[in-house]
């Protein structure tokens, strides 16, 4: 009788049509609605704008007078020597960013979390986290007045020395690791929170566990920190990998100038240059193209890799 009445409510509840569940959930169909639409508007229907890579688009003719023009956007691409130069630059810059900048949050989360004190914990975390707020023409602005040759207070600090000056913003190689460190200390309080955040939901009893077997804080680091955030970590690189030929505009923009133009010229400066200010929107369209499927490419294969090592992956 009991299996018969719930197959009967089985029944009914299947009956019931989608307007049945829109009346009764409707203040979560309300709450889910702005951000289903924003998501409509801002990151899909901009997907129709791929379709300019494969046209010869122009804002007087629009989509209706655009000629189709198949892959001669990406053929045109591929042909250019400049092209190359700046997908070198964008490689060359964000696997520097990658070596130098990942394992930063790693170990400034695991010796924060060793901190006793909690106030000095607190103020350290806001102290790292506040650069990650800064836009980069303010980091810039900031950084020029520090490292300028003659005039910048670095610069000015070692002549005073009796030290020659340091061309941190006009000398190519040193050019490339003033960028990266700028970028490593703007990026590393956010990633701190995230492993921090990933500390904190490790068992206590492990580490009460490893002190009855004597371990002492450097092998409770190894062996209980590290293996527990293993999985957050595994998921940061591949996002990581993800934006390995992505490089956002306006920090290279910002912190270049003429005299370094031959390693500061990136995808993103190379689109804005190119595709944009010369009015080439499908030149612009396709690079951007190019870099998502790359992007999908090194996201799907490093899932995969991390998959086959037993972690979890994301996808």
């Amino acid at each position: 009788m009991r299996k018969k009445n719930a197959e009967l409510e089985l029944h009914r509840k299947s009956q019931k049509g989608l307007g049945y569940y829109l009346r009764r959930d409707w203040q979560l169909y309300v709450l889910v609605a702005l951000p289903l639409a924003f998501a409509i508007v801002f990151y899909y229907l901009p997907f129709l704008g791929l379709s300019i890579a494969f046209l010869d688009y122009n804002t007087i003719t629009g989509f209706g007078g655009a000629e189709f023009i198949g892959f001669d956007a990406f053929k045109e691409i591929f042909t250019q020597k400049d092209f190359y130069k700046v997908l070198r630059n964008t490689l060359g810059l964000n696997l520097l960013d990658l070596i130098c900048g990942f394992p930063a949050p790693i170990i400034l989360a695991i010796f924060l979390n060793e901190v006793g004190n909690k106030y000095f914990k607190k103020i350290s975390q806001t102290i790292l986290y506040l650069p990650h707020f800064l836009s980069w023409v303010i980091i810039a602005g900031i950084f020029y007045q520090l490292l300028q040759p003659n005039t910048g207070i670095v610069n000015v600090l070692l002549e005073k020395a009796g030290m020659s000056e340091i061309p941190f913003l006009t000398e190519k190689y040193h050019w490339v690791a003033t960028y990266v460190v700028i970028g490593v200390w703007q990026s590393m309080g956010w990633g701190t929170i995230i492993y921090l955040a990933a500390i904190t939901g490790i068992n206590g009893d492990l580490y009460e566990a490893a002190t009855i077997d004597g371990a002492g804080r450097w092998r409770k680091i190894w062996n209980v920190t590290l293996p527990c955030i293993r999985g957050t970590i595994v998921v940061m690189l591949i996002m990581s990998l993800g934006r390995i030929v992505g490089i956002s505009f306006e920090r290279p923009y910002t912190l270049s100038n003429t005299m370094v133009t031959d390693f500061s010229d990136v995808i993103s400066t190379y689109v804005y240059r190119v595709g944009l200010s010369n009015q080439r929107y499908n030149i612009a369209t396709a690079v951007g193209l190019f870099q998502s499927v790359v992007g999908l490419i090194f996201v799907i294969g490093s899932d995969k890799f991390a998959k086959a090592l037993g972690e979890d992956g994301i996808l």
